[in-house]
């Protein structure tokens, strides 16, 4: 009796050809010591002059991994750019008044983004604190000393959607969470308590469509866009839109310090955010601490990005992922395909499918498998809010939180160092390649 492999096999006969006719100067270049020997040279720059093997952090006993799961948090966020470290280093060697420091920093942001002010925060989650303790308790001394206790000051704040991960930061201020799902909700859920508008969204149309109605009833609304650069024109177009504040992560697509973000926005909101926040004592974001190292980092990036060839940077993350497609594409029965999400994390990613049943391997067992070899290599699979050591965070949905959903394998090309798009395409290729064999 023919199996279904077998019967696949023969159906796809000059495909499964073609395809490996197509990756043929791939494994050619996998196979060869000189190249072998180039990437490993490049991880070893990359890491200070160190081998994956022999590092500082291998010296503790972790091992370093192979990222094509994207700027999470949870393995490091980004890596910083050359002109990043390069200003780090530069300030680590004076000391400056942290005051002046942080006006001059937001002044230069908002002449960068068209924004009336900015300022350096301890990362985006801490910008979304200081937003929410400066729409709560102004630039009021007495206000500012008393949070979270909220007494006699507008203490709501509406999230736009519903609960997330990070809504935490706006409630340790002492705000009353109030949910609204729809645009439409939006006016009921407005009073006279109302301090702030919560939206995670980043499209133009939806926060046009909010600020239509938060504007009128004089309320400010925080955009939380952390992981929404690149595209870069974010950094300006929200202010244009007339965005009361709006946030990044610096150690996201900006690549700089990753206990680092910048809030931009109104002025007066800004101003208060700064009161709330180091290096002021007494407000409840103090312990959000940031140095004048982070500062100045985060400045060099984001400077990078203002002149970057964005269209050579896309196309090399572009190719990246392209070559892991064209080797998994060799093993019958594996479908790719690419896409750049539009909203966040804006970087071509992969799309890995096959049949888990025929191959018997789920996304999960793959993502482990691929996380358990040498070197180890995180990828994007599983249920949404997990990764392959088990659920990261809370061990239940937060109320009102929208259901987890389920994930197909995936690789972001933007964390990938040069050469690795080769060793995750050729371990991926063999997990699938082997699980399919032995299904049949």
């Amino acid at each position: 009796m023919v199996s279904d492999f077998e019967h696949q096999d023969g159906l796809n006969d000059r495909r499964s050809f073609m395809k490996l006719l197509a990756a043929a100067p791939l494994f050619a270049t996998i196979g060869t010591r000189r190249v072998a020997a180039a990437v490993a040279s490049t991880a070893a720059k990359a890491a200070g002059g160190h081998s994956l093997t022999n590092n500082i952090y291998t010296r503790l006993g972790v091992h370093p991994v192979i990222n094509g799961l994207g700027t999470y948090t949870y393995v490091g966020g980004s890596l910083q750019l050359p002109e990043s470290r390069k200003a780090y280093e530069e300030a680590a060697h004076y000391f400056v008044d942290m005051f002046e420091l942080q006006d001059a920093a937001g002044a230069h942001l908002a002449k960068i983004s068209g924004a009336e002010d900015g300022m350096i925060t301890d990362g985006a989650a801490a910008a979304i604190s200081c937003a929410t303790a400066g729409c709560i308790a102004g630039s009021d001394p007495n206000n500012i000393m008393k949070l979270p206790d909220t007494t006699g000051m507008k203490n709501e704040v509406v999230l736009m959607g519903g609960r997330n991960a990070f809504d935490d930061c706006i409630s340790l201020c002492g705000a009353k969470l109030v949910v609204a799902r729809t645009i439409q909700d939006l006016p009921t859920a407005l009073t006279l308590q109302t301090a702030m508008v919560y939206v995670d969204w980043q499209d133009y149309d939806r926060v046009s469509s909010v600020l239509k109605i938060t504007k009128p009833a004089g309320v400010p609304i925080l955009v939380d866009a952390a992981d929404g650069l690149p595209p870069f024109e974010k950094f300006s177009q929200y202010a244009k839109l007339g965005v009361d504040l709006y946030d990044f992560s610096g150690g996201k697509g900006i690549c700089g310090p990753q206990a680092s973000g910048v809030l931009l926005g109104r002025k007066d909101l800004i101003t208060a955010a700064k009161y709330n926040s180091d290096p002021w004592e007494g407000g409840i974001c103090r312990p959000m601490k940031f140095g004048k190292e982070e500062i100045m980092a985060l400045l060099a990036a984001i400077d990078y990005w203002m002149h970057a060839d964005l269209v050579a940077i896309n196309k090399e993350w572009q190719s990246r992922v392209e070559r892991i497609a064209k080797l998994v594409e060799t093993v019958p029965g594996v479908t790719t395909s690419i896409a750049t999400p539009t909203e966040s994390n804006c970087y071509p990613t992969l799309t890995v499918n096959w049949d888990e049943q025929k191959f018997n391997l789920t996304v999960a067992q793959c993502a482990q498998q691929l996380y358990s070899g040498t070197p180890r290599i995180q990828v994007g699979g599983t249920t949404e809010g997990e990764s392959v050591r088990g659920r990261l965070g809370r061990a239940t949905p937060r109320p009102g939180a929208a259901p987890a959903r389920r994930r197909p394998l995936q690789v972001t090309s933007m964390t990938l160092q040069p050469g690795e798009d080769l060793i995750v395409g050729n371990r991926l290729r063999q997990i699938l390649k082997n699980s399919r064999k032995q299904a049949s």
